[in-house]
């Protein structure tokens, strides 16, 4: 164990001993992306305490846990990991059934987001028993915390993950991608990351921002135009190592101005009452409020009249 870590495992049992933790639960515990002090409390708590670790891979979660000072028996172990988590559910729930506490963990960040987990959560779910979350480190999150937004830009965000490894497929992908106008966030591998930039160039001057080694020493985060993210990575040998993030930002919304905003407001009283319809064509067009208020009032009248 680092000595680092020392206090913090006695910090996470005197905070979170208090809370009740129910045997038959699973625990999804969300892991350090990165830095080995982005780890929980409660997440420390939770892995000394259960029964069973089930993880993506088991001698990373081991040396993770070692980092901390917990260790666990061999038949504390139980891999879960894309290729036997159908199967390896049922030895879970079989576990869970006999009263045991287990916690499942991937390799780094909040399981069943881009890693495994999330057939496992459905199985233990269908079968009548708890599911317990245990929040924490996320790339998904981390990058779109620090990446900013226009204000104009109220959509929400859509979760995309990994594109497809093959060309045809990925240029396929990166043009659905280019006819949502919302904001995208993607995930890559380093070996991929020059082959994945180039093919959002085919996006143009829709603004990228690329997270790269996310909460580690060398952390890198830089906001580019999509035709100018590869040129990005070719700039410095060191931006093609360490996992990547990356968000596709929203498209710019076109201002609606003179008539056009007189058509928007016609259609919109329409259907919804007047300060709703000046609201909603507030935010599509730009313009202040109050004008197009003033404006709505006016047409109103000329309805009426």
């Amino acid at each position: 164990m680092s000595a680092n870590y020392d206090s913090a495992l006695t910090a996470a049992n005197a905070a979170a001993a208090v809370q009740h933790y129910p045997i038959g639960s699973l625990y999804v515990v969300a892991t350090p992306i990165g830095n080995l002090a982005d780890i929980s409390l409660r997440a420390l708590h939770v892995l000394g305490l259960c029964d069973t670790l089930a993880c993506e891979d088991t001698r990373h979660s081991q040396t993770l846990l070692r980092a901390y000072g917990i260790d666990k028996s061999s038949s504390q172990w139980l891999a879960v990991h894309q290729h036997n988590e159908a199967e390896a559910a049922e030895e879970v729930i079989r576990r869970l059934q006999a009263g045991q506490r287990v916690a499942y963990v991937s390799d780094a960040g909040t399981p069943a987001v881009s890693d495994p987990g999330a057939r496992l959560v459905w199985q233990v779910q269908r079968a009548g028993l708890r599911v317990v979350p245990m929040p924490g480190a996320s790339s998904v999150t981390a990058l779109l915390s620090a990446c900013g937004t226009p204000a104009h830009d109220s959509s929400g965000f859509v979760f995309v993950g990994f594109l497809p490894s093959k060309a045809t497929e990925r240029a396929h992908a990166v043009d659905v991608l280019g006819q949502e106008p919302r904001t995208q966030v993607l995930l890559e591998a380093p070996h991929r990351i020059e082959a994945l930039a180039a093919a959002l160039g085919a996006l143009g001057s829709r603004p990228v921002t690329v997270g790269r080694e996310l909460t580690k020493q060398f952390e890198e985060i830089a906001t580019v135009a999509a035709e100018d993210l590869a040129g990005w990575i070719s700039a410095s040998p060191q931006r093609t190592r360490g996992e990547f993030a990356l968000v596709l930002h929203a498209q710019a919304q076109e201002r609606v101005e003179g008539a056009d905003n007189d058509r928007l407001l016609t259609i919109l009283m329409q259907e919804l009452p007047l300060k709703t319809a000046v609201k909603v064509a507030a935010e599509l067009s730009g313009e202040a409020k109050n004008a197009l208020y003033d404006r709505a009032l006016v047409l109103k009248q000329a309805t009426n009249g």
